[in-house]
């Protein structure tokens, strides 16, 4: 009995734990592995989080981050965009990431989990920075981490048991910097093991009346993975298994689920999508529609208005039209993330853009009455469709019985309908030329050459004490 024991036993398969899985990825991935257009397309994500950065300088929470940050300057830590002062990387990475979020026009991965991968690139910046690595490593680490936070945002939805999608950036930062730092699998699991252990972060945060926090949780999670990787660097152990154990991170956050295969030629940024316009991305659909129909109408008055009907799908009715404080937003951070708002605004205005959301508008009798006559509801087809495609269809009904409807699958920006280069340097260009003038060029050249930089000095010195929003 006993000998039969023992043969059993011998058979015993088993499994790597999840966070093994990671830490091999990210310790065996090597730049020249990732395919060509991967790295294009990380030097995109890297230039336009630089425009949304610089757009955001003087929002209120951005001033908040960096007020903290210049409290205990670090002459030899990392760049604090906005200020003269060099701060601890922790604190550079949560006030520049406050900045990348903050207009809610960073990129997007829609899957079971939706989040803004780009939030990791801050946090990225400030190691590389302080590490002294060169533009090869940081772009690296960039693809390191995409990949995997991408990766876990197909592996599991964490909204539906109360948790929120910037748990997955904390990961994908500890990803990235673990990468980026050339940390061995053994330090990297370490670094995962602490980034799961701490990145468990409140759905609340995107229900009801949304704060400044909106716009910081990410930022704040992706400190939390650059810490974990720091610390691991220095031999920090974490929690194990800190996915499967008994009180782990699929007990209470996420659910079981296995780990979706990691691809080191980088596929999943590849199925990341550049914002047009400075929306939370289930609504980027719907400002097409609205606009292509305002076009066509001309000026237009709510009193010319009969109804407006809205059909979209389950997970944008969710997220930016079922809470009661979407129908009345009163602060920005709820406005971007308002489809009856967005709808209303971008018919009265013809436009989208960051002024969009400015107090006097939100207050708008007239968008306020377009609002009262709107219907949305959720449409079974666009729920088949999604997230390979964001379907939204825009139906107006005038007093004087004209009809206009609109869809649209894929807007300009979707992985299925990408920006060009000239559309993304347009875009760059505008948010950042309050900020940087006629240097903006200057910087999206030294970008698109990242690969070439010894460190990341020259991509950096240009924006310490830049200040000023970009021009609407």
């Amino acid at each position: 009995m006993i000998r039969l024991i023992a043969i059993r036993a011998s058979h015993t398969v088993v499994s790597t734990p999840v966070s093994g899985e990671l830490a091999d990825f990210i310790a065996n991935a090597n730049f020249h592995d990732f395919a060509p257009e991967s790295v294009k397309e990380a030097k995109r994500r890297l230039i336009d989080s630089f425009g949304v950065m610089l757009a955001a300088l003087d929002a209120p929470p951005a001033l908040v981050a960096r007020k903290i940050a210049e409290r205990w300057p670090s002459p030899n830590g990392a760049t604090v965009l906005g200020s003269r002062e060099r701060a601890n990387p922790h604190y550079a990475s949560f006030a520049n990431g406050v900045l990348v979020r903050y207009l809610d026009f960073n990129d997007t991965y829609l899957s079971r989990e939706a989040i803004h991968p780009s939030d990791i690139i801050p946090a990225l910046i400030a190691a590389g920075e302080c590490y002294q690595v060169s533009g090869e490593d940081l772009l690296r680490g960039i693809l390191v981490g995409y990949e995997v936070a991408c990766a876990m945002s197909d592996a599991a939805t964490l909204r539906d048991r109360g948790f929120d999608h910037v748990s997955n950036i904390a990961l994908g930062s500890a990803a990235g910097v673990s990468s980026l730092l050339g940390l061995d699998a053994k330090k990297a699991e370490e670094a995962v093991n602490i980034a799961a252990t701490h990145a468990a972060a409140l759905r609340q945060t995107r229900v009801g009346e949304l704060s400044m926090w909106k716009g910081c949780a990410a930022s704040f999670a992706a400190s939390i993975g650059l810490y974990a990787a720091l610390l691991a660097s220095e031999g920090m152990t974490g929690p194990r298994p800190v996915f499967e154990g008994e009180l782990g991170y699929m007990k209470a956050v996420s659910g079981p689920f296995t780990m979706p295969k990691l691809t080191r030629n980088a596929a999943r940024i590849l199925r990341t999508s550049i914002k047009w316009w400075p929306v939370e991305y289930h609504s980027m659909s719907a400002v097409e529609c609205i606009l292509k129909i305002r076009e066509a109408l001309g000026e237009i008055k709510p009193s010319d208005v009969e109804q407006i009907l809205v059909k979209t799908f389950t997970v944008a009715y969710k997220i930016i039209v079922k809470d009661r404080e979407k129908w009345r937003p009163r602060s920005r951070e709820t406005a971007d993330h308002s489809l009856p708002y967005i709808v209303a605004r971008g018919l009265l205005d013809n436009y989208i853009w960051l002024d969009s959301f400015k107090e006097p508008k939100l207050v708008d009798p007239s968008v306020l009455e377009l609002m009262e006559k709107m219907r949305i509801e959720v449409d079974p087809r666009y729920d088949e469709t999604y997230p390979n495609a964001v379907g939204t269809s825009i139906t107006i009904v005038l007093r004087d019985g004209g009809r206009l409807s609109e869809e649209v699958l894929y807007p300009k920006g979707h992985f299925m309908n990408p920006l060009s280069d000239e559309e993304l340097y347009n875009k760059f260009h505008r948010l950042s030329e309050g900020a940087l003038g006629e240097e903006a060029k200057d910087l999206w050249e030294r970008v698109l050459t990242l690969e070439r930089l010894k460190n990341l000095e020259p991509l950096l010195s240009p924006l310490r004490g830049v200040s000023g929003y970009s021009k609407a």
